[in-house]
């Protein structure tokens, strides 16, 4: 499974930007699709997940309402839409793949990373 990230840049704050991410082969059919972030000297954190036809999406709690997560299986891609962004959203934003069942959160749970978008938002 290959994952290429993309759309990241700088923006203004309560800008928006969408990341992409294509996966190779039918990926996003069979895996659990997910986004994380990681800030320069933080952790990596959750932001969304999504697995395929949309039955199953979930966010972490403090991005509800500005980040939107979806999937094109046709493209096998998925997407980061993200709204009134704020300085502390710069990072690097990273897509993953995961085999496991249900909505997963931790990035131990995804077998699959594609390299990071950097994304920088100014205030």
């Amino acid at each position: 499974v290959q994952l290429q990230a993309s759309g990241g840049g700088l923006v203004q704050a309560g800008g928006s930007l969408r990341l992409s991410c294509a996966a190779s082969g039918r990926t996003f059919g069979r895996y659990g699709m997910g986004w994380f972030r990681q800030a320069p000297g933080k952790e990596r954190e959750f932001v969304a997940t999504i697995r395929k036809n949309s039955d199953t999406i979930d966010y972490a709690d403090s991005l509800k309402g500005r980040f939107t997560i979806s999937g094109d299986n046709a493209k096998n891609t998925v997407y980061l839409q993200m709204n009134s962004l704020k300085p502390e959203d710069t990072a690097v934003y990273y897509c993953a793949a995961t085999a496991a069942w249900g909505a997963r959160v931790r990035s131990i749970d995804y077998d699959y990373w594609g390299q990071g978008t950097l994304v920088t938002v100014s205030s």
